[in-house]
């Protein structure tokens, strides 16, 4: 009995130890230099692919993409000087766009102009050198990072000139995406949480991880050396990907009627259904993404119409049809202006449905700032193979011609909210409408 105890003893003291020595999440800030990781450009000599790959993705522009800079220098660094309460959280958003500078203690570190080794982003040694995580489920950067010549991946029994490998189990979970695609903020609030949706999904249950959609394995090789078979391509396609994004939502819309006389009503049946993503659409940074399905009818004279949204009734929906409505005030504190009024909340037309999840600030009011996230609202974006039937009635206009009148569903999705990205001056390529997907049916009018 003795010995069992004090090998029982002895397991717990290791593990306190491991876990001591083995810093993740908030405590490896600065318990690492940069010069124990190996710059992209020595993966490229053997990794020609995936290197080239990994440049296109948005694993290589995490830190230097032209919002990521906006979001983070002008509004999180300059909110956390008004309130250093923030200071840490604000550290923190480099633990997942650019690991190495927060390993390294380099916060707040240089702008991307500077061209720091911190515009390296989520580079090749940032993933092949973790060897676990702390606490479940993942999120806020908690893994263990151990650089060397080590390296770490989803395949046994590889051998390179320039470094030792080893297979770990954890490549080739979806838990490994989870500690930076799920994120608390200092509300407790889950302001991200892709992979934790993944998990609650349908996708989950069948063994489908995160990868073999945003990396899929193709016949090549890995390496110059290495021999022909199945490589898991490094694309890490998502939501700036229009085709990833084009035909992740089906749509079908279908009349109650064929045929109406002049002077009825209209009614409409669209159909959205996910059976692309295993997650909820749109996910990751839902506070600045929208989708919104855009309705119209056109008559034999080629006027067009545009058709509300009918409404269900269920609590919050305000925030999911598009409103003339002021949002985002919070912003003011960043922009040091008490008097800020915000701005426009949608940005897309009146009455047009959207799926969303609204966030909002202290005050109640809706912000894209994750940080400053105390509550989430209703929850009306299109989950894994969900299928949701929106519904549109419209009495028809005195003058409306005889003949077919036809109509047109299209559902269109945003990267950030325009009117936000108008405010900050970001690129018009991140508020750009990309099609989602559309459908079209007709009727016909009679007298």
């Amino acid at each position: 009995m003795k010995k069992v105890c004090a090998i029982f003893i002895f397991c717990c003291f290791a593990t306190l130890l491991y876990s001591e020595e083995k810093p993740a999440g908030e405590d490896a800030k600065g318990t690492k230099k940069y010069e124990q990781f190996e710059k992209p450009q020595a993966c490229q000599s053997c990794h020609t692919d995936i290197y080239q790959q990994w440049t296109q993705a948005m694993m290589s522009q995490a830190y230097t993409h032209h919002w990521d800079e906006i979001e983070y220098f002008d509004l999180a660094v300059e909110h956390a000087k008004v309130n250093p309460d923030l200071k840490d959280a604000v550290d923190g958003c480099n633990g997942c766009h650019t690991p190495m500078a927060f390993l390294a203690g380099d916060v707040t570190p240089p702008r991307p102009e500077e061209n720091s080794r911190a515009n390296e982003s989520v580079s090749c040694e940032v993933c092949h050198t973790i060897t676990g995580f702390k606490d479940e489920p993942n999120f806020n950067f908690n893994f263990i990072s151990e650089p060397g010549r080590l390296k770490y991946g989803a395949k046994p029994g590889l051998k390179s000139p320039h470094h030792d490998t080893q297979f770990l189990d954890i490549y080739q979970e979806a838990r490994f995406c989870g500690t930076c695609h799920n994120e608390k903020n200092p509300f407790g609030i889950w302001v991200k949480s892709t992979q934790l949706e993944w998990e609650e999904g349908p996708y989950s249950e069948q063994g489908v991880p995160c990868h073999q959609c945003h990396m899929p394995k193709a016949l090549g090789r890995s390496a110059k050396m290495a021999q022909e078979e199945m490589v898991a391509q490094h694309l890490f396609h998502g939501a700036h990907d229009p085709g990833k994004v084009g035909g992740s939502i089906e749509l079908r819309m279908h009349p109650e009627e064929r045929e109406l006389e002049y002077d009825e009503t209209v009614v409409l049946k669209v159909q959205l259904f996910n059976g692309k993503a295993g997650h909820k659409v749109p996910t990751g940074s839902v506070e600045d993404r929208i989708m919104w399905l855009h309705v119209t009818a056109t008559d034999v004279n080629g006027k067009q119409y545009h058709l509300p949204v009918d409404k269900k009734g269920f609590d919050g929906e305000q925030y999911t049809i598009a409103a003339d409505e002021l949002a985002y005030i919070d912003m003011g504190i960043p922009k040091r202006d008490p008097d800020f009024k915000g701005v426009q909340r949608d940005g897309v037309p009146v009455g047009d449905r959207i799926f969303r999840m609204p966030y909002f600030d202290p005050d109640g009011i809706m912000t894209i700032m994750q940080w400053n996230t105390k509550s989430l609202g209703v929850d009306y974006r299109i989950g894994p193979r969900e299928t949701k039937i929106e519904t549109f009635t419209w009495e028809l206009p005195e003058d409306i011609p005889v003949g077919k009148l036809t109509f047109r569903a299209e559902l269109n999705y945003q990267k950030l909210v325009k009117p936000v990205a108008d405010f900050l001056n970001v690129p018009a390529e991140e508020s750009e409408i990309v099609p989602v997907n559309f459908s079209t049916t007709w009727i016909e009018i009679y007298e």
